[in-house]
């Protein structure tokens, strides 16, 4: 189930709520009651550097394998 990220107007607590994507939209209510809150954009980290005798990893599309990076 994805996660997504909340930050709250009010108090600034930024909190993290599981749901279905169908509900992504939805509003969350902060863990402290406050209903003024807003969605953050969530960035995802995609591969990393490349570990002696590892796959490679980092850069581009598939990792570099494709030499998109």
């Amino acid at each position: 189930m994805p996660r997504y990220e909340f930050r709250c107007r009010a108090c600034g607590d930024t909190f993290e709520v599981n749901r279905p994507m169908r509900e992504a939209s939805a509003p969350a209510a902060c863990p402290a009651g406050h209903d003024d809150t807003v969605k953050l954009l969530s960035t995802v980290s995609v591969g990393g550097s490349r570990s002696q005798g590892g796959p490679p990893s980092g850069g581009g599309c598939c990792g570099g394998a494709c030499g998109c990076s």
